[in-house]
């Protein structure tokens, strides 16, 4: 039993000297190491110094030029008829919007009343070939005052005015009627224009 732990302490003294030769070494590996110093460039940091203030200069901005004349008044040109309408005579025409208008009496009780009425274009068919007649429209004044879904009623001679008088009643502005302080549609209004070449 006594050899057993002189064996082991033998073998215990042999191990622990090895280990302290093998951590010499490692020690003086690294010592070598360090001595040959870090690789790198470094930095060199250099604090500059704060802004200065920025003066800043207020600039007066210059005054306006003086407003130049109004031209003067030029005189209104004076058109030839015949070049307007390129051989024919536009002097000749009269188109007479007859805005005889049924449907509801006109009253100071909000009923719709006409503002704005356009004249329609002759047609150049009817214009060169002397042609006269009329065309009774209906549509429906809007809560807006604009008009809606003209139809002819009556046309004379048919077919030859009826597009121009259609195009000229959708330009047509009113006063709505108003009932109860809103605005309402009125259906049923109708509308004669007549187209007539005048004398001369």
């Amino acid at each position: 039993m006594v050899v057993r732990y002189a064996i082991g302490v033998a073998l215990g003294a042999v191990v622990t000297f090895i280990l302290f030769f093998l951590m010499q070494a490692i020690i003086a590996s690294n010592e070598a190491n360090l001595e040959e110093g870090a690789k790198g460039k470094l930095l060199d940091f250099v604090r500059l110094q704060d802004d200065q203030d920025v003066e800043t200069k207020q600039r007066k901005p210059k005054p306006p030029p003086p407003p130049d004349e109004p031209p003067p008044d030029l005189p209104k040109p004076d058109f030839e008829a015949s070049d307007l309408s390129q051989g024919v005579d536009v002097g000749a025409v009269d188109v007479d919007v007859n805005l005889s208008i049924e449907g509801g009496g006109f009253s100071s009780d909000g009923e719709y009343l006409p503002i704005v009425k356009v004249n329609p274009q002759y047609p150049r068919r009817a214009q060169t070939r002397g042609i006269e007649g009329y065309v009774l429209l209906e549509y429906i004044v809007t809560k807006t005052g604009a008009v809606r879904d003209p139809v002819v009623i009556e046309a004379k001679p048919p077919g030859i005015f009826n597009r121009a008088a259609i195009n000229a009643a959708l330009k047509y502005k009113y006063k709505p009627k108003v009932v109860n302080g809103d605005a309402i549609d009125v259906a049923g209004v109708k509308t004669r224009i007549t187209f007539e070449m005048a004398d001369g």
